[in-house]
């Protein structure tokens, strides 16, 4: 929207019967969607087609991944939903996000009791969290803190390899694959491992960033965690890579 407009977020019950579930690439059942419709340029249909594909985008060169809605894909799918995009050039863009819904109630509890199964193990140790997501920053630096280890934040590749370059301890690297800063979360590890070559990371990866970490092939001292994925496996993982050789 480069003259301003309006975003609108909508949310709803949906019931996806045999001819929708034909439409939607879906097992028939109940799920919610989320929506989010904006009053922008709008896209042709050859770029339709495209949005979905790891690496594709329509900003300019160094101001965007391509890997945004491909990971929005791969997550809808990894949790057994999909992702529907309608758009209508010089009218806007709608993108609906469809999960299956789940049925039970929330226990407000069982995330802090996982957390709390894990351990503490920290002593002393340092761990640098490196995303664009302030939301996900947060997370990670709640589940080291309870932990018992102490964290670092960067928002991009450039301040996170600021941090590696300089004489701050740091036992544990946690990036995100795609980011901003001219650098992926690969490259700046790599860039860090020069000047620490004993580095641990934990890359943290969106259903299609994998072409990025070399299709699965890491050096010592580096794993990955596939979004989507629960709290206390990142609890598990952190505290296993320090604790590790």
């Amino acid at each position: 929207m480069p003259d301003g407009g309006r975003i609108t977020i909508e949310t709803a019950n949906k019931w996806i019967d045999d001819a929708g579930s034909r439409q939607h690439d879906l097992p028939p059942g109940q799920y919610l969607s989320v929506c989010v419709t904006d009053t922008g340029t709008g896209m042709a249909p050859d770029l339709i087609g495209k949005v979905f594909e790891p690496f594709f985008t329509t900003k300019p060169t160094g101001e965007g991944t391509g890997l945004g809605l491909s990971m929005v894909y791969g997550f809808a799918r990894q949790s057994g939903g999909q992702v529907r995009i309608y758009s209508e050039v010089g009218e806007g863009t709608t993108v609906c996000l469809y999960l299956p819904r789940h049925y039970g109630e929330a226990d407000e509890d069982d995330v802090a009791r996982k957390l709390a199964e894990v351990g503490r193990a920290g002593q002393g140790e340092t761990v640098l969290i490196v995303d664009d997501e302030p939301s996900v920053r947060m997370l990670v630096t709640e589940v080291l803190e309870d932990l018992g280890y102490t964290a670092i934040e960067a928002a991009d590749s450039v301040g996170g390899l600021k941090v590696l370059q300089s004489d701050v301890r740091i036992d544990l690297l946690v990036t995100n694959v795609g980011l901003p800063g001219g650098m992926n979360g690969r490259q700046m590890a790599d860039a860090g491992r020069e000047r620490r070559p004993d580095l641990k990371v934990l890359f943290i990866t969106g259903y299609a960033e994998n072409a990025v970490l070399g299709n699965g092939y890491l050096r010592p001292g580096m794993q990955v965690l596939t979004k989507p994925f629960v709290l206390e496996t990142l609890a598990s993982r952190i505290k296993e890579l320090i604790a590790g050789p």
